[in-house]
């Protein structure tokens, strides 16, 4: 009686499940789309609201690849959750600051089971619908606690899966790429060699012995609920590169993409020789456009960003003892974290490499015309001087940095980036080579627009490396915000200049 009684729900459900698809889609037509434009929206957007693909479809109006009978590809994985997850995550988190980014860092822990193939817009309701019956098939056959093994090589970091425990999987992905392929009329190749789950890929060879240190922290032995998600992602764009907008920019050009802070651009390297420096050309996953935006108005986002999550089924649950056990360690971070003292850190640096220093004190001379305008003699000087109200002659006094100088300043401040480390204020002297070197520090941290410089005198040191006594004349504030420099107008200062005998 209780499998009749099942089998009646589930035949209930999916016709309860297939009419609310189908007012979607009659819901969408009705409002005047297309057929193909419809399907298109709803498998971009995971089938799931009558919102979602309504507003996918007017950000998508200008997308000149709308019509373009182009799929989505899918791809089956099966994610672990709970204890598990949360000490791979802190694995991401700490290797990404140690070691910095690597391949793994762009997708989530993951056992790939079916890699990812192609299916047609209208029957992507027959994956979900295979997903649902296999799922229902192996549910409570997945082991609590998975047999894995940790493996290492130059390139590559991951657990390795027990045969035992992968054929299980195996099974799993060889049945939903059955079903999906009678359903839905597509192939599907199921991942039958060794099963994997990777924790770092392509990175430094120096950085193998601290990933391995990170990754034997990782207890495999930990409880496990595995969940078989199904993802899709846009083929056209499978080996670009993905930046997300930092802040939002409106086009100056009809040629030039509209961005909103948080939006994802899809980026081809390739395609960026004939692209003014500071530029990139890009097409938006929000609105399908393509053209012309800011590079320093991005940062690098991961490739899993841009994927849509469509359907999961959980294939085990976690015991009783092992929810009490997670949720104790669980409420356990949060006071410990909700406890700790926010830790703040003062970074000390002197400028870059100075003009004078590199050609001596005959710089000024050598860039000098006779007309009084500068001219760039050498590749190590810098390709123009920012305009001062009292001449040029001023420089002598107070140099520029060289072209060299600027790289080390911008490669810092890339470096903080990539080490993560968190920039609230910049605080500089009145030289010009210190302001250079805060701007192209800020520049490298993507952070020029946010963070303004705060001069302070008293930074400021005259030794004996100077041919005069005589403190220089600085640039006022004025001529360095007209010469694009973000300096703080409203910071008062705390000191005085330095004088050393």
């Amino acid at each position: 009686m209780a499998v009749a009684e099942a089998q009646l729900y589930a035949k209930v459900a999916n016709k309860v499940k297939n009419r609310g698809t189908c007012s979607i889609v009659e819901h969408l037509l009705s409002m005047g789309f297309p057929v193909h434009t419809v399907q298109k929206a709803l498998a971009a957007t995971g089938r799931k609201t009558i919102e979602d693909a309504t507003k996918w479809l007017h950000s998508h109006c200008n997308d000149p690849s709308l019509d373009d009978p182009i799929p989505q590809e899918y791809a089956l994985y099966l994610c672990p959750s709970g204890p598990l997850h949360d000490k791979l995550q802190e694995f991401w988190r700490e290797s990404k600051r140690q070691c910095a980014k690597n391949r793994a860092h762009e997708i989530f822990p993951h056992i790939t089971l079916c890699d990812f193939f192609t299916c047609e817009d209208q029957k992507v309701e027959f994956l979900y619908e295979a997903l649902k019956k296999v799922g229902d098939r192996f549910l409570n056959t997945f082991p609590p606690v998975p047999s894995l093994s940790l493996h290492s090589s130059t390139s590559y970091l991951g657990f390795f899966v027990s045969d035992s425990h992968a054929n299980i999987m195996k099974e799993f992905a060889v049945a939903f790429a059955s079903e999906a392929s009678a359903l839905a009329d597509c192939h599907v190749k199921p991942c039958i060699k060794q099963l994997h789950l990777t924790l770092a890929h392509k990175f430094s060879p120096h950085h193998q012995k601290t990933l391995e240190q990170l990754a034997r922290s990782i207890n495999p032995g930990e409880g496990c609920q595995w969940i078989a998600t199904l993802y899709s992602r846009d083929m056209r764009f499978v080996h670009y590169q993905t930046l997300r907008a930092v802040f939002q920019y409106k086009p100056q050009n009809i040629d030039e993409l509209m961005l909103n802070a948080g939006d994802l651009i899809f980026v081809d390297r390739t395609q960026q020789s004939d692209v003014s420096e500071g530029w990139v050309i890009g097409t938006s996953h929000r609105t399908g456009c393509r053209g012309f935006l800011p590079e320093n108005y991005t940062e690098r986002a991961n490739e899993s960003d841009t994927w849509v999550k469509h359907r999961l089924v959980k294939l085990l649950s976690i015991t009783a003892t092992g929810i009490h056990t997670y949720l104790v360690k669980s409420v356990t971070k949060m006071l410990a974290f909700q406890n700790v003292t926010v830790r703040r850190g003062l970074l000390v640096m002197r400028h870059g490499e100075r003009l004078d220093q590199v050609f001596g004190k005959s710089w000024f001379q050598q860039c000098l015309m006779a007309d009084g305008k500068y001219q760039r003699v050498d590749l190590n000087f810098p390709t123009s001087l920012p305009k001062r109200k009292d001449g040029i002659k001023n420089y002598e006094y107070d140099p520029p940095l060289s072209y060299c100088g600027i790289f080390q300043s911008r490669l810092v401040g890339e470096a903080l980036l990539e080490k993560e480390v968190a920039v609230n204020s910049i605080y500089s002297s009145p030289a010009l080579r210190c302001i250079q070197t805060a701007h192209h520090i800020l520049q490298g941290l993507k952070l020029e627009k946010r963070i303004k410089i705060r001069l302070e005198p008293g930074l400021f040191e005259w030794t004996k490396w100077e041919a005069s006594k005589i403190i220089p004349t600085f640039m006022t504030p004025k001529e360095l915000t007209e010469a694009m420099y973000n300096i703080d107008t409203s910071y008062s200062k705390q000191g005085d200049c330095i004088l050393h005998p």
